[in-house]
């Protein structure tokens, strides 16, 4: 996005996945005993042929003991926080050496490594869970493969529900597809804790955790709500967690043109985004100063320091075994400077002959075929559901009288499109063509600033909106393109902007800010649009701009935005005030990440 000129509860669904913790009793410093209650070595444990006692007939349940000794649980610390908890008596869970993760669905066997990594358990594979493992399990509603509905992210079959798959085989987000199945129109946002894709139950009973879900990524969320439990407290509280995302798209985007940023550094940003729930991570590899990643259709566009082919790759098998969605953008038509390098012919010019920076000729055939072989190219390498196409800043249509200053992208126009085209018709069909370029079984986005009022051609109607700003000459208020029936995602440029050396006004975004100041409906300035569209709002994105690229190291960048993603985290999980003061919450941060 630009970035030189401008920047600115209910019940989830219980009963579809199953993670089985068996717990040993809490002792000192145990979850009951952290709860105000005092730890019990003789309470009852699950036995390893019959783990969950509960779903016994009830004539044929053991007989409750006495749980008296125990004070009523907590819901677990986690960022975002869970949005439901129903407290209980007992003891808890805490790990133990003796322990596995298991499972009962081979496809969760990536979620089970990670968690028993994570917490110093043994993998146990496909195996009964006994007293004191984890078990992990799909149940529900399945595909016909069995595994257990696989949502969002390009894993679809076809244009309504399916796409090409992630290249891994899992489901590594929450959306449900496109057409017909895609997430909008308040599917998404009237949904409560227990309902949803990426919704999960998580029970503490009978010296057990279970946790349900209808695919692999609410399991995943599970297991970061007990791993963040574990190392806030070192327990994970007695009762039950219904949760859910409040928005299906919660991403974060890099600027990685006008700075380099090493794969390693992009790893363990998505290491992070993984624990806080994040399901997105936006890639913007192309501007004026850049092209990063490697390209065999031009490799003469590609900057000295740019990623390898084989480092995109495992960034984007890190990003989906963290069911995350790597969206890669190539902006255009404007932003395109690094192409026009190598090509100069296809420059924009005025009427004086002058060049128009970073713009392309949308008049001229070459440049549509170029940066089209460029969308192909890197189809391949990101195989998930989503693509961001840029579209805004084009400086031809952010002078007073685009006509007189281009007249001859205005006959373009006329030619192309009829006698009454403008040049605004002529950008929105080059919006239009890259969308279908992509591909049809991606959800495709692009910046608000690309879509036009009034005109003979129109943007496609299953084109995203990524509002950032209301700054743009003609600068339209998001209400309108939510009437219009689009769906919208919240780059808000006020609170979601990290905007290195922070010119034109910027400030480095605070999480104080965003955590009690922001809501997904807060689409431009500091006004929520009315609550009536918060169906069309997906979600959104906190975004890092490189304006001044040297202004902050890589380092200095991680350090901050920490507390602004974890704010923007908690907002697009549950949008209602948050029930932690701001300073709990940064305490809670630091001992998460500590």
């Amino acid at each position: 996005m630009p970035r030189a000129a401008l920047v600115g509860g209910g019940v989830v669904a219980a009963g579809a996945v199953a993670l089985t913790i068996g717990l040993w009793p809490a002792g000192p410093g145990g979850a009951g005993q952290g709860e105000g209650g005092r730890g019990d070595s003789k309470a009852p444990t699950a036995s390893a042929s019959d783990p969950h006692p509960e779903d016994r007939p009830p004539k044929d349940r053991p007989k409750p003991t006495s749980s008296t000794a125990y004070a009523l649980s907590k819901p677990p610390s986690t960022i975002p926080a869970v949005r439901e908890h129903t407290p209980a008596r007992g003891p808890g869970w805490r790990p133990d050496g003796k322990a596995r993760v298991v499972v009962g669905d081979p496809g969760l066997r990536d979620e089970a490594r990670l968690l028993a990594r994570e917490l110093r358990l043994r993998y146990g594979g496909e195996a009964r869970p006994r007293s004191g493992d984890v078990h992990l399990d799909l149940t529900g509603d399945r595909t016909p493969d069995g595994t257990g509905g696989r949502a969002g992210d390009g894993t679809r079959p076809g244009p309504a529900t399916g796409g090409p798959g992630t290249g891994t085989g899992r489901d590594t987000g929450g959306d449900t597809g496109t057409g017909a199945g895609r997430v909008g129109g308040g599917a998404e946002a009237g949904r409560g804790p227990g309902e949803g894709p990426e919704a999960y139950t998580l029970v503490v009973k009978d010296r057990a955790v279970r946790i349900t879900a209808p695919t692999q990524a609410g399991v995943f969320h599970g297991t970061r709500t007990l791993k963040q439990s574990v190392r806030a407290d070192g327990t994970v509280p007695e009762g039950v967690v219904r949760d859910a995302p409040a928005k299906p798209r919660r991403g974060f985007m890099l600027d990685m043109a006008r700075k380099h940023f090493s794969a390693d550094w992009i790893e363990r940003r998505i290491e992070e985004l993984g624990d806080l729930k994040y399901n997105e991570l936006g890639l913007h590899f192309s501007d004026d100063q850049a092209f990063r990643i490697a390209s065999e259709s031009h490799p003469e566009v590609v900057s000295a320091d740019h990623l390898t082919k084989a480092q995109v790759r495992r960034i984007v098998d890190l990003a989906a075994s963290r069911h995350i969605t790597v969206v890669p953008e190539i902006d255009s038509p404007g932003h395109l400077g690094a192409v026009l390098k190598a090509h100069p012919d296809l420059r924009l010019r005025n009427t004086r002959g002058a060049v128009t920076p970073g713009a392309v000729d949308i008049g001229n055939p070459k440049a549509a075929r170029i940066v089209d072989e460029l969308l192909r190219e890197y189809a391949e390498l990101f195989p998930g559901g989503r693509w961001h196409i840029g579209a805004d800043e084009y400086q031809a249509l952010v002078v007073r009288d685009p006509e007189a200053s281009y007249p001859r992208l205005a006959a373009a126009a006329r030619d192309r499109l009829g006698p009454g085209a403008t040049i605004q018709d002529l950008a929105t069909r080059w919006l239009n063509d890259r969308a279908r370029a992509v591909g049809p079984a991606r959800d495709v986005r692009a910046w608000n600033d690309g879509f036009f009022r009034g005109g003979t051609v129109a943007a496609d109607d299953d084109i995203e909106v990524a509002y950032w700003t209301g700054k743009e000459i003609g600068a339209r208020d998001p209400v309108e393109y939510l009437r219009e029936g689009r769906d919208v995602l919240n780059y808000n440029d006020e609170f979601l902007y990290y905007v290195l050396g922070e010119p034109n006004d910027f400030a480095y975004p605070t999480g104080r800010r965003i955590y009690e100041q922001w809501t997904p409906r807060v689409l431009r300035g500091t006004t929520p649009v009315p609550a009536a569209y918060d169906g069309r709002i997906l979600g959104g994105s906190f975004a890092v701009w490189c304006d001044l690229a040297g202004a902050q190291t890589q380092d200095e960048v991680a350090r901050g935005i920490r507390m602004p993603l974890r704010a923007t985290a908690q907002k697009l999980w549950d949008a209602r005030e948050p029930s932690r003061s701001w300073a709990d919450f940064e305490r809670l941060a630091a001992r998460l990440d500590g």
